[in-house]
């Protein structure tokens, strides 16, 4: 399986720290934000990575990152998504990278405490369809809503004035090859994008979706009070550690 980066947009929410750099190479704590996805999707056992990037301030991933070394990889694979077309359309840019395979897909801004190394292996398993992680949170109608019936995901609405639960749809996303089939059939939502949530849903009508919950805490990190939390969260808790740390750590703190 393979890993992609979404790491494109202009951060228009994040103004005016965005007007001279793209959002994913601003600091949390101690590292530009696209480290964290990064280390996410290695620790995972995922090694071969594209990170999908856009703007003025493309090239400043290339010096950055080069070749992946940091994160003890051989190589790092970009590609270049003009304007702003939506997650989907960002993620259409990964179809040759993919070659027929399955993906892990995870937005820039996502930076989480534990490790998705138990849903991507569950996932490797999956004879076809999709997985995404979901995360019981206390303002679900920020994000893409999961309405859960038994076992199954039975929609995901975006951004609901009224969510029907509160299980927020994190930004990693398990994929099969027919991802692209998918976006390709896709029609602009009423920001003039293609979403993500159309393409989670066209799975769930043909049943092939699966989900499981996200451990540890979960931040986007595209707001300026997201950014901060972000910040603090890596600063009190650290990022990627292992479930068995988390395990630990919630055992300490029940003490």
């Amino acid at each position: 399986m393979k890993g992609v980066v979404l790491a494109g947009g202009i951060g228009s929410r994040l103004h005016p720290l965005t007007k001279i750099t793209n959002k994913h190479l601003l600091p949390i704590y101690n590292k530009p934000m696209i480290f964290y996805p990064i280390e996410t999707l290695v620790n995972a056992g995922i090694r071969d990575i594209l990170i999908v990037t856009g703007g003025k301030n493309s090239g400043d991933f290339l010096r950055l990152l080069a070749n992946g070394k940091e994160f003890g990889l051989k190589h790092l694979d970009y590609t270049y998504q003009e304007g702003e077309g939506g997650i989907a359309d960002a993620l259409s840019l990964a179809e040759h990278f993919a070659d027929g395979g399955k993906l892990c897909v995870i937005l820039g801004d996502n930076i989480i405490e534990g490790n998705i190394r138990r849903a991507g292996d569950d996932f490797r398993r999956q004879e076809r369809g999709a997985k995404i992680l979901l995360k019981e949170v206390a303002d679900a109608g920020r994000f893409g809503v999961a309405e859960i019936d038994g076992d199954r995901i039975v929609n995901i609405e975006e951004k609901p004035k009224h969510p029907r639960s509160n299980h927020a749809v994190t930004g990693i996303y398990f994929y099969d090859a027919t991802v692209f089939e998918k976006i390709k059939h896709l029609k602009p939502s009423g920001r003039g994008e293609l979403e993500i949530t159309d393409v989670n849903n066209a799975y769930i009508r043909e049943g092939g979706m699966t989900y499981d919950f996200l451990g540890g805490w979960w931040t986007d990190a595209g707001t300026f009070d997201s950014l901060l939390r972000a910040a603090n969260l890596v600063a009190e808790n650290g990022a990627n550690r292992a479930p068995e740390e988390i395990a630990a750590a919630t055992r300490s703190e029940g003490k």
